[in-house]
């Protein structure tokens, strides 16, 4: 049993360092940039398959 609380106690005293917060902090910004850049890639896909069908259908009317 006084194992455990020395593991409690252990854990505690690194949620209250500084360092681990930082971190923290760090992976929510990376999450928070991830998010954007992948909304931001599916409408540049988007636009980028509009033009791709584009150029396809006026190819396709040239050649036939």
């Amino acid at each position: 049993m006084q194992n455990f609380f020395k593991k409690l106690y252990m854990n505690a005293q690194i949620l209250r360092e500084e360092a681990g917060q930082d971190l923290i902090e760090y992976v929510l910004v990376i999450a928070i940039i991830a998010f954007a850049a992948t909304v931001g890639m599916t409408t540049v896909a988007s636009k980028i398959n509009a033009a791709f069908v584009n150029i396809g259908s006026k190819m396709s009317t040239y050649v036939t």
